[in-house]
């Protein structure tokens, strides 16, 4: 008897069970040319997925040719933190599992952060990483280390296999658990001799000379028996279809109860999180048919399109502490709400998320939820809409909360119109570009200053076409998340709009872009030579500029040696800005990749904003 894939879930999920008989090993299972890594192509291609994002290594290059054998797009990336976000991006725009595929030891270290972003961000990610040999983990082989230990902590599902027979169940589970209940990234590690033909490991199995003495032919006979066991049954059929995936919902009780609340509400409010989004029910719809005025955050910004009378961008602060209903559609009580303490007290409080340790965060301490319902959002709220057809709220608060928005963005553009001391006002840039913004644009966000402006000025125009990297604040995601977009979204005009110190962790996928061909991008970087966002708060705190102080980099001209198309823009440039944009437009339309140099100064726009 032999124990199955290794397995290790998270919360909620249970193990791989039980213990598989022993096969004995037959003359195909021997002979045959075929290797795990096409097993592997196999359930991907059966479960939909059309790309594998990858830096590669010897250690898969099995499942790397497989998948392009059978149709499904290999896209290398310039670094294995680029090929998670890549993936990460696709999952949050296709609906379905997003893959990566990294070679053993460093190639899988280098992925920790953006994985651990996908845990944060509930992404359904599946990380697929390289391992040493069976027999050979744990004594010093090349890029050996523990793995699963460095993985557990991040994923809702980590499996080594260890024979071949059990690639195509483990995979299918894992991409099963990935989307379940609160979407999450998964890994599964394949051990070298799991992928490659029979032929191939017996090579590296066979003893050099024939063994001699008692010992020696026990070695052999050990080594030959492992040898069986791991390709023993290897090749039978299997089912490739995906498995059920299980997704929470609120009970009838619950949703009554809510509509009680809603019908007797005067001025409630909606705030939306990304698990708004999720499949298999987006809230777009039902949002209009309820009539209550949104605030949108992570991928649901653009839910209402450009300009929906519902959809209130600023003073949100204000508005909850006005509201006497407050309805948390996926969205945490964590810092971004400053723990529930901005919430009113007076309020009733409808949480729901598919996750309860995040639906309860903080309301030990700050908040209290009326009803707390542990179920997806989406669903819900298209529940909640049909079985409040034909009611609305008063007219005159969303009226007024709308005429609020509307003092503050012209206060904000005020401020667009100010002449920086030197360079472009970043807030001016910004709304020119927003202005000519296609209507399919997809907004990656990689920064910190600038992209904080960009937040309260760049309107998406539909659901998930603002893809940021969530609760993490992570820096880097720009370069892989837009070319999981582009991919996902060819006909859509795709910007990044970085800052000049995220610029410098994926400029490099320049080349990306470039050698794939059918990913240009457009790159806005807002350069002001600076850390902006640690800078404001820690020279008036602590006196002193150290370690934020960047250059005005020529990023344009490292665009240029990558195989994109750079442009430098100044405040000389400031009367042909329009038609810059415009003209990087065009060319990305035509394939360039494309990155605009905007030398920005300071404002005053963000004072008072945190970074930690």
């Amino acid at each position: 008897v032999h124990s199955s894939a290794s397995a290790a879930t998270g919360a909620g999920e249970e193990e791989l069970a039980g213990t598989v008989l022993s096969e004995a090993i037959t003359t195909s299972d021997m002979t045959s040319p075929r290797h795990g890594g096409e097993s592997v192509a196999d359930v991907l291609r059966a479960h939909g997925v059309k790309f594998v994002f990858t830096l590669v290594g010897g250690h898969i290059s099995p499942i790397l040719v497989a998948c392009e054998k059978l149709g499904i797009r290999i896209v290398d990336t310039r670094h294995e933190a680029t090929a998670v976000f890549a993936a990460d991006a696709v999952a949050r725009l296709s609906g379905t599992v997003g893959v990566a595929a990294v070679t053993a030891g460093p190639g899988l270290t280098n992925t920790v952060t953006a994985v651990k972003n996908a845990q944060m961000a509930e992404s359904p990610l599946l990380l697929i990483g390289g391992a040493a040999a069976t027999l050979l983990q744990g004594r010093g082989a090349l890029q050996d280390i523990d793995q699963m230990s460095l993985f557990k902590p991040l994923c809702k599902f980590c499996a080594s296999v260890r024979t071949v027979r059990e690639i195509v169940p483990t995979v299918r589970r894992a991409l099963a658990i990935a989307q379940s209940g609160t979407p999450g990234p998964v890994f599964i590690e394949f051990p070298i001799d799991t992928l490659y033909p029979y032929h191939v490991v017996e090579k590296e199995f066979a003893p050099k000379n024939t063994p001699k003495g008692l010992m020696g032919k026990i070695i052999a006979w050990y080594l030959q028996n492992h040898l069986s066991n791991l390709f023993a049954g290897a090749w039978e059929t299997c089912d490739l279809s995906p498995l059920p995936v299980h997704i929470p919902h609120a009970t009838e009780d619950e949703v009554q109860r809510c509509v009680e609340l809603v019908s007797r509400a005067k001025k409630p409010v909606i705030l939306l999180g990304s698990q708004a989004t999720l499949p298999p029910t987006p809230a777009d719809d039902a949002l209009e048919s309820l009539g209550i005025p949104c605030f949108l955050g992570g991928m649901s910004r653009g839910m209402l399109g450009k300009n929906s009378p519902l959809h209130i961008r600023q003073n949100r602060r204000d508005a909850l502490k006005e509201a006497d209903l407050v309805l948390l559609a996926g969205t945490v009580c964590d810092f971004r709400l400053s723990y529930g303490r901005v919430l009113n007290r007076q309020s009733k409080i409808i949480a729901v998320n598919r996750d309860r340790s995040q639906l309860l965060k903080n309301s030990d301490m700050f908040w209290k939820p009326t009803v707390a319902i542990q179920g997806d959002a989406g669903s819900f709220l298209l529940r909640l809409s049909k079985a409040l057809k034909g009611h609305r709220c008063p007219e005159e608060w969303p009226r007024s909360l709308k005429e609020g928005d509307a003092i503050k963005e012209k206060a904000n553009r005020a401020k667009a119109d100010e002449k920086t001391e030197r360079h472009l006002n970043p807030l001016s840039v910004l709304h020119r570009v927003d202005e000519l913004l296609a209507e399919d644009s997809i907004i990656v966000a990689d920064g910190g200053d600038f992209v904080g402006s960009a937040a309260y000025i760049m309107r998406p125009r539909g659901p998930i076409r603002w893809l940021d990297p969530g609760a993490f604040g992570t820096l880097g995601v720009g370069g892989g998340f837009a070319l999981g977009a582009k991919l996902c979204r060819p006909e859509s005009e795709v910007w990044i709009v970085y800052g000049d110190g995220s610029l410098g962790y994926s400029v490099a996928e320049f080349d990306t872009f470039t050698r794939h061909k059918v990913t240009p991008v457009i790159a806005l970087v807002g350069n002001d030579a600076c850390w902006s966002q640690i800078s404001r708060e820690q020279v008036p705190m602590l006196g002193s500029n150290v370690a934020c102080g960047l250059a005005f980099t020529d990023y344009h001209i490292v665009a240029d040696g990558y195989g994109g198309k750079g442009y430098l823009i100044g405040r000389e440039d400031e009367s042909q800005l329009d038609d810059i944009i415009k003209k990087a437009q065009k060319e990305c339309r035509e394939g360039k990749a494309i990155l605009l140099n905007a030398l920005i100064g300071k404002t005053s726009f963000r004072e008072g904003s945190i970074s930690v």
